[in-house]
Formats: structure tokens, sequence, C-alpha cells
């Protein structure tokens, strides 16, 4: 029966370890020839030999323990026959189990050596970090070692530590279990019987526990430097002066107990191990636990800003060049409030590049208005800018992508062979509206027709956000290329991208990885067909480069030749920053070092450094020579539109909100907190998001592309500063942040839209449309920097409650203490400066009104007194007002300002008779 048992669980184990190699077989077969497509064959080669060597290594060490410990115990001398027949547990006969286990062993031990360097090669990158590592130029203040021992060498050591106490805890349990099938440790009744040569074989197993048990006692010591204890991350007042001395007790104990298993090899019984293990434990209950609670309790805490300043003051530091927060720059913005009309004219680009669509009532009216098929999707709107007729324009772009899970008919077919990519952009101005509400487009439509000096010259889309597992091309199946009316057209794809798929072997190759077998049976594969695979470029970049992490919004490029690029910023990040504070799925550093570009038509995909004084590149860089390129290699009219990441932008701008103050004192006291702004959004608050604009910084001569965010004192709405990233080149990367006069208030988001919500007109124009079948659709309210001064904008959209196409109706304007909202960005403008909207000019600030008719028929009548002329504007207005709520289906409105009108008119013939 034993032997029957152990035969099935050796079938078992064979089994599974043959259906798992055979499925990493065919994975690592099919990877091959993508990779080989991609021109990445290396990286492959180089991560898998760095997992074949720790496979190798850590698989063999595991399989010399194992097999080593258990081959001696299963040849320990046997016992008396008399004693075994005293033993309690009634296990079977040593002579009945000593031909299994040495049948047995071998394969038995192989087998899980196999599994067990299997799961050593998912620390491959910690690997290759450690072999390929460089130095940061940074010595921590605890230990005086280089930051790069923290993050390179420690990892794999703590990796190293934990491997060889899992085979050594492995490895004891199953000798143990061994010496009790094989009578060498008895349970009997004068009590347990142990025999020479298993005790001697134990001790040593555990003077190796104790000693590797040491090993990580030190290893602890340098990761105080990364202790969440105190009151700030990093090592504390109470891990240096508590935590520290108890783990160096423990080395100490854990040595001398190691020590003591090997005397105890010589000398019978077992006290003096069992003294120094009681002393042992009792010293990590006490020196990790109770004592550090205490000395925090009685001493940290009643004294904690005297006794926590110096390590404060390491966080701070190292936090901030963790987040390169160091290398942001404080200018004093003094929040003038004498903007005039004139420094409107010029700062005209400013005012022009004001983003009044935002990007969810964008893509809902994108498409509304041009996915022309349903099985047509837009997923994104991407923010960049664009020079179009030598006036640089921010502009709104989004790929009409092929979503398969709307095809009008989902079959094998229709999604491999005949819907293969999605085709053609929409682009339009970020601040330009037709006369109904809509976006203006300069390229739109199936095929693409542009009205601007940009062309799409390869609109086809075969890698997106959307694409689906696999498809193939140059089949002789036709590919629909775009619909034209009722029919459609077809097309061959013409790329360079996708495995050949010719051959009979390789069919079956990818019908075994797909699992279908109808690669291998259909008829429209011929000889120069092609499978493209990892088609979702968030998944193709990641395949390549799996220890980089990746902006989650790639954004689309229009090159200068027509082609359709996506750009995506990826990052190097690490845990093990000393004294630095964490930032949830990040880490506590992080850089921007890479670029990636992926042709959406060919699939090819590049890597640039744009950080190359990273030291987790330059290892990168060590470890894969071939995969990264300087950032000089990219072409220059995709370097053009590199943009600042909004990922990494918004964890900096929550970390210098706090990590702004650099005084321990301050810091501690959280005297000058920052926070982003929150806004209303989908039934709760949410922060602000962070935002692009084309603005002239102050001082500088021209205007640029700019990612800008504001701030607020805690618990407070007014402004305190903005942080902004630059774009554009030489300046790229720059941080600055605009700081605001103490004593002054300037008027934050949340008081700008409580004084919208406060004034009276808008409030009236916000509830009628609210209650006639449709809903306001507030964008964001977006601060503007001209000049020393500060500018709000907000748009407001109009949508049907059972639609989607929202519509630009409003635009209000807040400067100040005053708000104007007109029907124009430019008209809200005017009401505000007294300047002209629309070729209309505009005299007085308020009350605000739906259009300039009010102010245009004062101007038109220069000669009249001013109470006429006050008078005529006002009926002008209401007449205008009346004429907007007709034309919106609200008589109630309509017969509310034609009584008024009637007021007006009255009091205006009276003033004329006088």
């Amino acid at each position: 029966m034993l032997g029957r048992l152990s035969f099935r669980l050796i079938l078992l184990l064979l089994v599974a370890a043959a259906i798992l190699l055979s499925a990493e077989a065919l994975s690592l077969l099919t990877d091959w020839l993508w990779f080989g497509e991609v021109g990445y064959r290396e990286v492959f080669v180089r991560i898998l030999t760095a997992k074949a060597m720790l496979a190798l290594l850590l698989g063999s060490v595991f399989f010399g323990a194992v097999y080593g410990n258990l081959y001696l115990a299963s040849r320990s001398p046997a016992t008396d026959v008399l004693i075994e027949l005293e033993d309690h547990l009634g296990l079977p006969s040593r002579f009945i189990v000593e031909p299994y286990i040495r049948r047995f062993l071998l394969p038995g031990v192989l087998i899980l050596s196999v599994f067990a360097g299997l799961q050593a090669t998912q620390r491959w990158d910690t690997f290759l970090r450690f072999r390929y590592q460089t130095t940061f130029g940074i010595s921590d203040p605890l230990f005086g070692k280089d930051v790069g021992f923290y993050v390179f060498t420690l990892p794999f050591l703590n990796t190293l530590y934990g491997w060889a106490m899992v085979v050594l805890g492995v490895t004891a349990l199953l000798t143990l279990f061994t010496y009790f099938l094989f009578r060498g440790i008895q349970l009997t009744s004068r009590g347990p019987r142990v025999s020479p040569w298993a005790r001697g074989h134990l001790l040593l197993l555990g003077a190796a526990l104790l000693t590797v048990k040491a090993a990580g006692f030190q290893l602890d010591l340098y990761d105080l430097l990364v202790s969440p204890r105190g009151v700030v991350f990093g090592a504390s007042y109470t891990d240096i002066h508590a935590v520290r001395p108890a783990l160096q007790l423990l080395i100490v104990l854990s040595l001398v107990c190691a020590a003591l298993c090997v005397v105890h090899l010589y000398r019978p019984g077992f006290r003096w191990l069992a003294m120094g293990l009681i002393a042992l434990v009792a010293a990590a209950v006490v020196g990790e636990g109770i004592y550090p609670a205490l000395l925090q309790r009685l001493r940290v805490i009643p004294n904690e800003i005297a006794v926590e300043t110096p390590y404060i003051t390491h966080n701070i530091r190292f936090t901030r060049l963790a987040y390169g927060l160091d290398k942001i720059r404080e200018v004093e913005f003094p929040a003038d409030e004498n903007l005039g009309w004139e420094d409107l004219q010029r700062n005209r680009l400013t005012i022009d590049n004001i983003r009044l669509w935002d990007h969810r009532p964008l893509l809902a009216t994108y498409g509304q208005l041009q996915e022309i098929r349903t099985y047509y999707k837009f997923v994104d709107v991407d923010n960049d800018r664009y020079v179009m007729d030598g006036r640089y324009q921010q502009t709104m772009l989004s790929p009409r992508e092929l979503s398969y899970e709307h095809l009008p008919n989902r079959n094998w077919i229709n999604e491999h062979f005949a819907f293969t990519h999605g085709y053609g952009i929409v682009m339009g101005p970020v601040s330009r509206i037709s006369r109904e509400g809509l976006p203006e487009f300069t390229i739109q439509d199936i095929p693409p027709v542009s009205t601007g000096p940009l062309k799409v010259t390869r609109p086809e889309i075969y890698y997106g956000e959307l694409s689906n597992d696999y498809v193939f091309v140059k089949t002789t199946a036709k590919e629909v290329d775009y619909p034209a009316g009722e029919d459609n057209v077809y097309s061959t794809y013409a790329g360079t991208g996708g495995i050949p798929i010719g051959s009979a072997w390789r069919r079956a190759l990818f019908a075994a990885r797909f699992g279908t077998v109808r690669i291998v049976l259909n008829e429209n594969l011929q000889g120069e067909s092609r499978i493209l695979m990892h088609r979702r470029i968030d998944e193709r970049i990641r395949k390549i480069a799996p220890f980089l992490r990746f902006e989650t919004d790639p954004y689309l490029v229009l090159t200068q030749d027509g082609r359709l690029v996506w750009l995506i910023d990826a990052y190097t990040v690490s845990d093990r920053f000393p004294y630095s504070e964490p930032t949830p799925r990040i880490g506590n550093y992080i850089r921007n070092a890479v670029k990636v570009t992926v042709d959406a038509y060919h699939g090819t995909v590049h890597f640039y450094v744009s950080e190359p004084g990273d030291p987790l590149i330059q290892a990168y860089g060590g470890a894969f020579p071939d995969l990264l390129k300087p950032l000089s290699a990219m072409p220059a009219d995709l370097r053009a539109h590199l943009r600042y990441p909004t990922g990494l932008f918004t964890t900096q701008a929550r970390m210098y909100a706090t990590y702004h103050m650099q005084n321990p004192q301050v810091f501690y006291n959280k005297e000058d907190v920052w926070h982003i702004p929150r806004r209303a959004g989908e039934g709760r608050e949410v922060p602000m998001e962070p935002y692009y604009t084309i603005m002239r910084l102050p001082g500088e001569p021209r205007e640029e592309f700019i990612l800008l965010v504001p701030f607020t004192p805690a618990r407070r709405d007014n402004m305190s500063a903005w942080l902004a990233a630059r774009s554009d080149p030489p300046h790229y990367g720059t941080l600055l942040v605009y700081t605001f006069p103490k004593q002054k208030l300037v008027y934050g988001p949340r008081q700008i839209e409580a004084r919208i919500n406060q004034d009276a007109y808008i409030s009236q124009q916000l509830s009628l449309w609210n209650q006639q079948g449709s809903q306001v659709i507030r964008g964001s309210l977006l601060a503007i920097p001209v000049e020393t001064s500060l500018l709000y904008v907000q748009p407001l959209y109009l949508a049907a409650e059972r639609g989607s196409l929202p519509e630009l109706k409003r635009v209000i304007a807040a400067y100040g203490s005053q708000i104007a909202m007109e029907e124009t960005l430019e008209n809200s403008l005017a009401r505000l400066f007294g300047g002209r909207g629309r070729g209309v000019a505009v005299a007085g600030l308020r009350p605000p009104a739906p259009g300039a008719a009010g102010t245009a028929a004062a101007d038109r009548a220069p000669g009249l007194p001013a109470g006429l002329r006050e008078l005529t504007a006002r009926a002008a207005e209401q007449f205008a007002r009346a004429q907007e709520m007709l034309r919106q289906g609200n008589w109630a409105g309509y017969g509310e300002q034609m009584r008024g009108l009637e007021q007006t008119l009255k009091s205006l013939r009276e003033q004329a008779a006088r």
C-alpha cells in the first residue's frame, strides 16, 4: 500500500512538472519569435539567462541541502529491534520504509528542486539590479553606506536570506520526519529517545539555522532606515536607541546559540542550548517589542520634537532627494489685481489657448459626432500642442479605435481576419467652438479630412489601447480598412509588424499558444501571412521592459510626415530609499527615466533615456545595453511633443505640499501644510487634476507648454501657491513653485466656485437650464496666471438628460471679486476688463449678461446723457435675455424679461420727456 501511494505521488508530481514545463516551453518559443519581431531578442535572452542562473543556482542549493541531509538521515544506524517495538507512534517498520525511501528519494527531491528553482526565478529583477548596480553618491546618516547599497544590494541579500531560511527550515522538517521514520527519534514509555547520529545531525542543522538568523538580524539593522515606527519614515529615536541595540544583542545571542549547538555535540543534554534559546526569545520579545514601546511612550512622546528633530531633518532631506523636490525653484508671485485689457492683448496666445473643453464632455461629443460606426470608440482625449500656420496652439486629439466588444457580428473570422484596426483621429483646438456650441475640428471624418496644415497619411491604428489578443494580416480574407457609406473599403496590411506564420509548424505552435485549432485549419492563411500579437500598447511595452513602471495614460502624436505614434512615459521606482516617505503603489523613489514610442501602424517600439543620471536606469542600461537609446536619438518631430508626465507631477505635488517645509520645527507642527484644492465631481469631492496650458511664465520672453496645479493652505480655501512643470526645450523638466504673499488674500478655486454659486444671475440660469429636461455640466475651474495676476475660467455645458451630446453654452470668467458669464470666453473677459468681445465694444464690469448687446447699444449712442445710456443698455440686455429664453423654450423666463423690459421702456420714456 505504501509503495503504491508513493508511486502515485511521484507520478502525479512528474505529470505536473511535465505539464508545467511544456506550457513554459510553448510560451518561451512563441515569446522568442515575438521578441525577434520587435527587435529585442537580446532583452529576452538576458532575462531568460538571469532566470536560468537563479533557478540553477538556488535550485541546486535546495537539492543539495535537502537531498544531502535526507540521505544522511536515511543512512543512520539501525536501532535495537526491542527498542523499536516500544514506539508509540505506530509508524511502519524501518525495514518496510527504507526500500521506498531509497528508491524515490532522488526523483522526489529533484522534482521539488525544479519547483523551488522556478519559484526563485521571480527574483530575476532583484538579481540584475544587484549585478549591474551603480552608486547614488549619497551616504546614509546612520551607517555611512551609499544609498545604492539599500536600493541594489540589500534587497538581494534579503532574498538570499529568505531563501536560506526556507531551505534550512524545509530541510530540518523533512530530516526530522525521516528520523522518526527510521527510528532515529522515538517516543517510548520511558520518554523521547534520540540516537547519537540523529542528535548530532539535528544539532548541526540548528547551528546553521541560528547562524543564518544572525545574518538576518544584521540585515534588520539596515532595514531600520525604512522603518515606519517613528513620527516620520526612517530610523527614529526609538529605532536608534532601542531596536538597534536589541538587534545587535540578538546577533550575538544567535551566534552563541549556534556555538552551543556545536558544544552539545560533545556534551550530553540540551540544558545550555535551552537556556540560550530562552534568552534569545526573551531578548527578541523585550528588545523588539516591550522596550521600544516603553521608550516611545515614556521618553519620546513627552519630548517628541526635541528627540526626533535630527531624524525629521534626515526624512526631509532624503524625501526631497528621492522625489526630485530638491530641484524645485521657489519664486514669489505677487497676485496683483491691476490686470487690464491691454495686458490680455499682450498675452493673446495664453488667452487663445485656455482649455474650454473638458475631457469627459468632449469625449462624449466626439463619440456622437465622429465614431461613424458602432464598433469605433474614442477611449481618451489627449492634450498636446502643435504649430499651425505659424501659431503655437494647444489641441485635443483622440484616436478612433476599433472596439471588438461592439462588433455587430462577433465571430472568430471577424475578430481575427476582417476587423483588424482602428482608423484615423479627431483633432481640434482647445478653445474654439462652433455656433452650435460644438467643438471645431482641424481633422475629422473617415478618411481623415484636414482643414489645416496637419495631414494624416497613415491613419490605420493596428496598435492601440483597445486591441484584442491577435489578428492575422496579409491573408486572402478581406481586411476592412474603413466604412464608406453602406459599403466598406478593403485593404492589405503593408507594415513591418507581425510574426510570419505561413509554415505549418508555426500555425500549430500558435494554435497551441492560443488554444484553438482554427489557426491550423483556416484556409485564408498563406505563405506571407503574419500574426500581430501583444497589440495593446501597455501590454506590449510591459512585455519588453517589465522592470519599468508606465504612465497609465499614453498619448498619440501626429508626426510631420502624417504617421501616428504613441508616446508613453516610463518610471524607475524603488521602495528602499533610506528615510524617504513612501507613496502607495509607487514606493519612495521615482524618476521619469524613459520615454517610449510605439508606432500605431508598424508596432515598432523604442525606449529613450530621458534622465541618464538616474542610477536605476544606469543599472538597467548595463543589464540591457541594446534596449535603451539616448534621447537625442528620438526623431525631432517626436521630441517636440514630449510633455512632463501628469503621474509624476501629481506625486511630486502631493509630496511637495508637505515637504516644502524644510525647518524641522515647522514641519513637525505642520504649520504651513498645503493641499491640492478639491472640487465637486460625481457626487463627491475629489482633488483637482493637474492641467496643461500654453502660457508665458512671469519674467519669460515667450509662451510655452506648462503643466500646473494650485495649492491652498490646509483647512483653508484661499490660494497659497501654484506649481508649474515646463515641457518645452530647453527647459524641459524644470519645476517652479510660485508662492503668494501670506499677508494677502487670493481667492482659491473653492472660493471662486462659491462666489459663482452665490451670483444671482448665474444661479438663476443654472436652475432654469436644469429644469427643462436638460443637464448642466460644469467644467473644470482653471486658474490661469496672466502676467502677475490670476484669472479663473470655467466652461458650462448643456446636455439633454436622455442624450449624450454636451454643448458648450457659457463661459464663466472671474478676476478678483468680479465674475462674468457670457457665451464666449472673449465676451466674458470683455465684461470683466472693459474690452471688446467678438468685435463689440464693452464698457463696465457688472451686471453680467448673456450677450454684449446691452453695452453695444450704449456705446452706439455716445451723445446721450449718462442716465439714458444706462437705461438703453438695460433695455438691450433685457431684450437679449428674453430672446435667449425664447430660444430655449423657457416661457416663464421670457415673460419675466419682457415685463422687466416694459418697465425699463417706461422709465426711458419718462427720462426722455424731461
